[in-house]
């Protein structure tokens, strides 16, 4: 059976960091110990100092104010959330955790995102959150996709809407394929 205290713990850490914009109370929820790495930037880091500084100076604050955080799944176990979501905003504010060095280029955003969270004693000990880079950056217009096996705001909706077409990246693969037998 899931622990849904973990799920009251997570629920209230993104509203501190969310909504309530405070960084000592996502840090209420963490461990003594924390480590926070946000995978494709290497952005976070481990131990209370180094991720409330984080917190405080480079994420709870950076969020554009438009933000939103839109539930897809989430598989809870004895020690650990996984938790997948479309997140969406407009790039009008430098986000450092996100795009480091990038100014804001006022382009809107969708990219999927999952996060690997898991506990000790009923507190958050590490945060894995992943989302795929490449789709931001073609979203703000700093990668071209042409030529490449990546797509902008289509990875986003694809996962919101299973009847989206599949396989677009690897068009002539797949027609080579059709009539082969299964």
């Amino acid at each position: 059976m899931p622990n849904h205290d973990l799920i009251a713990v997570w629920e209230e850490h993104l509203r501190s960091e969310f909504v309530a914009h405070d960084a000592d109370a996502a840090m209420d929820a963490m461990v003594p110990d924390p480590s926070v790495n946000h995978v494709p930037t290497m952005t976070g880091g481990v131990g209370q100092d180094e991720v409330k500084r984080f917190y405080k100076y480079h994420f709870v604050n950076a969020h554009p104010p438009d933000i939103e955080i839109i539930p897809v799944s989430r598989t809870v176990g004895t020690d650990s959330i996984v938790d997948e979501m479309i997140v969406k905003f407009t790039h009008t504010c430098v986000i450092d955790y996100l795009l480091p060095g990038i100014p804001p280029t006022g382009r809107s955003v969708e990219i999927p995102v999952v996060g690997v969270v898991q506990f000790r004693h009923g507190k958050l000990a590490s945060e894995h959150i992943y989302w795929d880079q490449a789709s931001v950056l073609v979203q703000i217009g700093k990668l071209d996709p042409a030529g490449l096996p990546i797509a902008g705001v289509e990875v986003a909706r694809k996962v919101l809407d299973r009847t989206l077409p599949s396989n677009r990246l690897m068009a002539r693969e797949w027609q080579g394929s059709e009539g082969k037998p299964i």
